[in-house]
């Protein structure tokens, strides 16, 4: 009985697909979207920027667990920077884009 109680609580994790952690990452951003409208300034992600972020952020291990490490390295923090340097104010749409396997940073 010991045994099929063990075996019962088990549960089965089936590795996430690209797809998904994509979806994901566009789930997390909507968090610094809302953030930063706080702030009046908007959010424009470039699909290659999500995918870019997407690949940094997915582990086959742990899934998506480092995707929002990645987000905050990748994306959070160098806007953060950007902002408090005053690149960015009120009222501005930031476009964020891939280059080299780095995030550029962009007014529209």
């Amino acid at each position: 009985p010991e045994f099929v109680n063990r075996i019962d609580e088990i549960v089965v994790f089936h590795a996430l697909s690209e797809n998904e952690i994509s979806q994901i990452a566009r789930i997390q951003l909507r968090s610094l979207e809302a953030r930063l409208a706080k702030l009046d300034i908007r959010l424009d992600v470039s699909p290659e920027a999500l995918e870019a972020i997407a690949k940094v952020g997915f582990d086959p291990i742990y899934g998506a667990r480092p995707l929002k490490r990645a987000i905050q390295q990748e994306m959070e923090n160098p806007l953060a920077r950007e902002i408090l340097a005053g690149n960015f104010v009120a009222g501005d749409t930031v476009h964020v884009a891939e280059k080299n396997r780095k995030m550029t940073f962009s007014k529209r």
